[in-house]
């Protein structure tokens, strides 16, 4: 099941064309969204270029026809969403590919980019408003946007997937009640009660545990909080009577009870993890082989400094004070990495085996009253060619049933519901994979420059004992 939306792109206003193309694509494509670019693909154009490469097709475009209508429109952009649980990224990724190629008849570049970072999986398909010969724009006709959910709905019966069944208007249900809006006074409100419930001694802890939850206090007449989300600083007493500094005291002194929680607060989501602030060192000797001047080597010399005091300082923190306690880290996130990728790749293959069950049994029901028919015929070699396909779908899905080990074909309810099954598992699975992969690849990197750094001190003591005794020897 998959629901569609046409979007016309144009270009903003103090914009250039480029700066438009360039950040609706790289939105499109950010590494966070589509697993570092692994469900990324693309038409006649190359994802890390297609910016230019659609600018460029623009400029063609003015230079053969010499015509530039108003508020031209930059590219077009098709939104396809689907039902949770039903599909993995990379057949998502295929479908979309087969949307795109299809809308546009394969005579306009496009990138597909699946987005997995949210419960439904989706894509975000941009092609060029200017066709590949550079002589044409594409036109946005009416209806267009019930024709591209017809083509999307007829692709994902192709792929065994559901489709969104048609209601009648007043049949629809309509959604009476929206979800109340929460601003940043009410998530500065639950924070401080958060810090109160912590039974801070007066209210200059209180402001040092508000620092600790990542904002920033702005001390004065009227003192001030700014978060991380915020442009401005915000005062205390204009979060409530029941927030400013005098009643906020009276809380901390005890002499008035503290305010209730906001229910319609949500809970606040985990932080994301802290990039690495450190990377591996620079080999130097191999860079001056390689011909490397004197100013990079100075560089150089700073930079591995850098990386070794990082990396000091993040096993410091980690309380890790010895090469076994390293090693055992380090085997162990391996082991844990190792263990997650074998779980996730059989999931994938079993993901990937229910596909082609539940596409045969969806083939088998299509093709019966084909093939029966062929059979009545006498196996007839005019009907057989007349019917090749069909008769060809029929044969490959009980040649599959056949294989099947306990010879009974399956529902597609119950195939669809052990994929949803599956698939929630290699989710958190997958989850847990990113944490470890991170984990494991922080301690090695640690590791490697911790030893890089003993045997770097180790060969300038060499050097400086051999220096003495040459001293000494003069």
């Amino acid at each position: 099941m998959a629901a569609t939306k046409l979007i016309a792109m144009h270009q903003n206003k103090g914009r250039s064309v480029m700066r438009c193309l360039k950040d609706r694509t790289d939105y499109a494509m950010n590494g966070e969204k589509t697993d570092e670019g692994k469900y990324i693909s693309s038409y006649q154009c190359n994802p890390e270029l297609v910016d230019l490469e659609f600018a460029q097709a623009k400029k063609e475009y003015l230079y053969k026809t010499w015509r530039q209508p108003k508020g031209d429109v930059i590219a077009y952009q098709i939104r396809q969403s689907f039902k949770p649980g039903e599909i993995t990224p990379e057949e998502a990724n295929k479908v979309g590919y087969e949307i795109g190629m299809r809308f546009t008849k394969g005579k306009h570049a496009f990138i597909v980019a699946t987005h997995v970072d949210r419960a439904h999986i989706h894509n975000h398909i941009i092609f060029n408003s200017t066709n590949l010969e550079c002589d044409r724009k594409f036109r946005d006709f009416w209806f267009s946007g019930i024709a591209l959910q017809r083509l999307s709905d007829i692709i994902c019966l192709e792929h065994g997937l559901s489709v969104i069944p048609k209601v009648k208007p007043s049949e629809r249900q309509r959604r009476t009640k929206y979800p109340e809006r929460v601003s940043i006074r009410d998530v500065i409100r639950e924070d401080i009660l958060k810090c109160l419930n912590q039974k801070p001694a007066d209210f200059e802890e209180l402001l040092k545990l508000l620092q600790a939850e990542g904002y920033e206090i702005k001390r004065g007449k009227h003192t001030a909080v700014c978060g991380k989300e915020q442009k401005r600083f915000i005062r205390f007493r204009s979060l409530g009577e029941d927030f400013t500094e005098e009643n906020l005291k009276k809380v901390i002194a005890g002499e008035k009870e503290p305010p209730e929680r906001n229910e319609k607060v949500p809970d606040r989501k985990e932080a994301k993890p802290e990039k690495r602030k450190f990377d591996l060192v620079v080999d130097i000797q191999e860079k001056m082989a390689q011909g490397k001047n004197g100013g990079y080597v100075q560089w150089a010399k700073k930079y591995n400094v850098k990386q070794f005091a990082e990396s000091i300082l993040f096993l410091q923190q980690r309380d890790i004070h010895d090469k076994e306690t390293l090693d055992t880290l380090v085997d162990g996130s391996s082991a844990k990495y190792h263990e997650l990728m074998k779980s996730i790749k059989d999931a994938e293959e079993k993901m990937a085996a229910n596909k082609v069950i539940k596409t045969h049994i969806i083939n088998y029901a299509k093709t019966r009253e084909t093939y029966i028919a062929y059979r009545k015929s006498g196996y007839s070699k005019k009907f057989y060619e007349a019917h090749r396909d069909e008769i060809t779908l029929h044969k490959a899905a009980k040649e599959a049933f056949s294989k099947l080990l306990d010879g009974k074909i399956p529902k597609v309810k119950d195939l669809n519901e052990e994929f949803a099954r599956m698939f929630s598992e290699k989710k958190a699975a997958y989850s847990e994979y990113k944490k470890i992969k991170k984990e494991m690849r922080d301690y090695q990197i640690a590791k490697q420059n911790v030893e890089s750094f003993y045997a770097a001190q180790q060969s300038w003591d060499i050097e400086e004992d051999m220096k003495k005794k040459r001293q000494q020897a003069r």
